[in-house]
């Protein structure tokens, strides 16, 4: 019995010890640093995420304005790469000049971008078959343009992972943005090559932690989609990555380090950034 408490306090001095030390190197894949919640403070959030040991940001853009600001980021910092998207939640109220408008600015701009998305389909917030058919049909547009510029396609697909993943088999580059979904379809996904991102709400939910533990660290990236799903109370920033990388690590019985290097290194390589 005292072996067994030894063993467990060691056990446990060890994640004590891990979750204190820095990482370097992390990589926040999807975050929205260019919504109004940062206006007050986004620089002094950038710097954070600096000084906590993240590398590189990847800014996602969902509309017209937000990939017009994205791109602005990216050209501000060189550690900012933008990614330029039609979040199927942009869809509502749009009339098809205005759809067109903002197709017309993804592609126009595709070569300042390191992916196309976020894009894709909610079926969360849509119930109704129409407004679900022309989310379909505006993504099969933007799946359009990530192929024809040989550019990744980071996926939104909020209940409706497998739908979202039948449309895209044809792709080489994929990444399922803040996955959500069943095991099977991750597993579908991942023998596809595609990307699994993993964001921060892992932290408190047992859902994610289920698929973090399943994930293949080769298909793996973090995100915090700041500056929503905080792992702790209020407003999420990129610096809170580190959270997630921690946790998972620990899920995996790995070294947080060594989940961060991976999961670097795997969004380098399919954003084809250095």
């Amino acid at each position: 019995m005292d072996g067994q408490r030894d063993m467990r306090g060691t056990i446990q001095e060890k994640i004590m010890r891990n979750a204190q030390r820095p990482l370097a190197g992390v990589i926040d894949s999807h975050c929205h640093l260019d919504f109004k919640h940062f206006n007050r403070d986004r620089e002094a959030v950038i710097e954070n995420a600096r000084r906590a040991g993240v590398v590189r940001m990847i800014n996602s853009g969902v509309d017209y304005s937000t990939n017009s600001k994205s791109l602005e980021l990216a050209k501000s910092y060189e550690f900012i790469s933008a990614t330029l998207g039609f979040s199927p939640n942009s869809i509502d109220g749009k009339k098809d000049p205005e759809i067109q408008m903002l197709l017309d600015q993804i592609e126009e701009n595709a070569s300042q971008a390191v992916g196309i998305g976020e894009a894709g389909l909610d079926y969360y917030h849509t119930k109704d078959a129409p407004t679900r058919e022309r989310q379909a049909e505006i993504f099969k547009r933007v799946i359009a343009i990530a192929e024809s510029f040989g550019l990744p396609l980071v996926i939104h697909s909020r209940d409706a992972e497998q739908p979202a993943l039948d449309m895209v088999k044809h792709l080489e580059k994929v990444v399922f943005h803040c996955y959500s979904g069943t095991l099977p379809t991750m597993r579908e996904a991942q023998d596809r090559g595609f990307y699994i991102s993993l964001a921060t709400n892992v932290c408190r939910s047992g859902h994610h932690q289920i698929l973090a533990k399943n994930v293949s660290l080769d298909h793996l990236l973090v995100e915090t989609d700041s500056p929503f799903l905080s792992p702790r109370k209020g407003r999420n920033e990129p610096a809170n990555v580190l959270d997630a990388v921690r946790l998972i690590a620990r899920i995996k019985g790995l070294e947080p380090q060594d989940v961060a290097a991976q999961t670097a290194a795997n969004t380098k390589r399919i954003y084809n950034i250095h």
